[in-house]
């Protein structure tokens, strides 16, 4: 477990990732993250380009069968 500390930016907050988590997610400055919650009430972080690929496999019709089991918005 890592002890990330929320910090003042500009008007709003945010939080500094190590080096060592933003290796694992494959980011960079500017790359796009999405915060998902979990059944549990934890919170999940993704890279955008894993969602992308994601969305558009189902778009793609392959895996329809993903469709109805991970519902969202295309």
């Amino acid at each position: 477990m890592l002890d990330i500390k929320v910090r003042k930016v500009g008007n709003s907050l945010g939080v500094v990732f190590p080096k060592e988590v933003l290796s694992r997610l494959n980011v960079q400055n500017g790359d796009k993250v999405f915060l998902t919650e979990a059944s549990d009430g934890s919170y999940r972080i993704t890279p955008y380009p894993m969602i992308r690929n994601l969305r558009n496999r189902l778009k793609s019709g392959k895996n329809s069968w993903l469709a109805t089991a991970i519902p969202c918005r295309l």
